[in-house]
This record gives C-alpha cells, sequence and structure tokens, in this order.
C-alpha cells in the first residue's frame, strides 16, 4: 500500500464509518475499483481506531463522566441507580455480543465474509429495514430512557456488523428507531457503545499489521490519522442532520450502491473476491 492509497481508505474509513452505509463494505469495494490491493480485515479493524479516538474526543465530556460515576459505583452502592453509572453498565453489557461472536468467528470474518456478493446483500436488506424503522416508529425516546434489555438488543444489532455491508451505526441506529428512540438519542448511545468494540477488535488485530499481506504500519498510521480527521467532521455533521431530517437518504443509498455492487459484479469489473 502506498501513501494515496492510505488517505483515500482514511478518508472512506472516516466518512462511512459513523454514517449508516458500512465502513468495512466500502472498504471491500473502493480498492477493486481503484485497482488496489484488499487491504485485508485487520487493516479495516486497526484503523478504526482513528474513527475511535474521533468519538473519544467528540464525547470526551460524556465519556469521563460515565467512566468515573460506573468506577465509583463499583464501592458506592447508593450511585448504582445513577444514571450515568448505569450507562457504563450498559455499554459493557451491550459489547458482550460482538466480544464473543467476534472471536468465534474471526476466520470466517477475515474469508467467508468478504464476499462482495454478502456485501451487497446486506447493504440492500438492511437499508430497507433501517427505512422502515425509521419510517413506521415514533421518537418517543430519549438516551435517558436506555435500559438493560435495550443494550442488550442494541449489543447484538453491533453483532451483526462483524458481516460487511451491515453497517455497526446503521445496524444499532435501527435497533435504536425500532425501540422508538428519537433519531439523536439512537445515534448517540451508538457512538457511545462503539468505543470498547472497536478499540478492542483494533487492538486485537495490531498484531497482524505488516504481515501476512498487510499493509506495512507506516500506511497503516497515515490512514488512521486520516480517519481520525475526517470521522470527527462526520460525527459533528450526522448529529447535527439527524435533528431535522430522516434517514431515508441513507437507506436509498446503501440499496443503489448494493445494487451497483451486484450490476459491477455481473460485469466482470468487480470480482466476489478481491
Amino acid at each position: 500500500m502506498n501513501w494515496l492509497e492510505a488517505i483515500v481508505l482514511g478518508i472512506v474509513q472516516g466518512l462511512t464509518e459513523f454514517l449508516p452505509i458500512s465502513s468495512s463494505g466500502h472498504l471491500l469495494v473502493v480498492p477493486q475499483l481503484l485497482g488496489w490491493a484488499d487491504p485485508g480485515a485487520s487493516f479495516t479493524a486497526v484503523i478504526q481506531l482513528g474513527t475511535m479516538a474521533a468519538v473519544l474526543l467528540f464525547f470526551w465530556r460524556d465519556v469521563i463522566r460515565i467512566s468515573w460515576a460506573w468506577l465509583r459505583s463499583l464501592w458506592t452502592p447508593s450511585l448504582r441507580g445513577v444514571l450515568d453509572a448505569r450507562m457504563g453498565w450498559y455499554i459493557i453489557l451491550g459489547t458482550i455480543p460482538i466480544s464473543i461472536l467476534g472471536i468465534v468467528f474471526s476466520d470466517q470474518i477475515k474469508t467467508i465474509a468478504r464476499d462482495l456478493r454478502l456485501t451487497a446483500t446486506m447493504l440492500i436488506i438492511f437499508g430497507i429495514i433501517l427505512w422502515a424503522a425509521d419510517k413506521f416508529n415514533p421518537q418517543q425516546r430519549k438516551i435517558e430512557e436506555v435500559t438493560w434489555r435495550h443494550s442488550l438488543l442494541y449489543g447484538c444489532a453491533q453483532a451483526l456488523a462483524l458481516i460487511p455491508g451491515v453497517s455497526r451505526s446503521g445496524a444499532t441506529i435501527t435497533m435504536g428507531r425500532l425501540l422508538k428512540y428519537d433519531r439523536e438519542a439512537a445515534a448517540r448511545f451508538s457512538f457511545l457503545l462503539s468505543i470498547p468494540a472497536i478499540v478492542l477488535s483494533g487492538l486485537y488485530e495490531l498484531k497482524d499489521i505488516g504481515s501476512d499481506g498487510s499493509p506495512a504500519w507506516g500506511p497503516t498510521i497515515l490512514a488512521t490519522i486520516v480517519a481520525f480527521i475526517v470521522g470527527y467532521l462526520s460525527i459533528a455533521w450526522l448529529l447535527r442532520y439527524l435533528t431535522s431530517h430522516s434517514l431515508l437518504i441513507f437507506a436509498i443509498y446503501r440499496v443503489v450502491v448494493g445494487l451497483g455492487i451486484f450490476a459491477l459484479l455481473a460485469a466482470g469489473t468487480l470480482s466476489p473476491h478481491s
């Protein structure tokens, strides 16, 4: 991987990690369209640390407040009913499904799941589900109303994003809308829930960078930095956008891209496997 490829893929990661359109799916398609080698699942997981740094910076007050309240509640029983302390437990609970499934299906994630036919199918199916969840459910709940049951459902939705094309933010925001959270609340909890999952995944895959065909450290670090900058801007834009707009545009985009991938596969422009 050269430096230009690293910059482009960093931009793609930063733009698509938080928008509900699948960053992993785009990181499979874009290199093929440009005639580049597949950067691999390890590269994808590691540069997500850049977008995770963007989440930590954007929500640093929430992260510190929740972390401190949760930590204090471990030895102060009276704090265990406080929202921030409970939020800490909810985020931990919601991280369990993707942690378990990520380890159990580690080999499949790096091989079978990286089939563009599967990616295109997931883009279309979950694009339709995203639209329906947003269209037919009222915006009744705020983030303060998250419960342990809701956090576990969010977590199960997040685990589906191990399949490229599903979209981690797309699946969790969809679940939030199915549970009748307003769009901003659904996105905000989605971002907070992503912190431990992406950090654990990225750190786990660090060992593979520079080996087994993975890009070298230099381009990987550059892509991570670019993803951080673009990711921060994406978060700010999306939260503002969702205050007054529906999720329809993202659903349409997903379906169009999914159908486009199928068309390019049929024409032989893209290959199912990189």
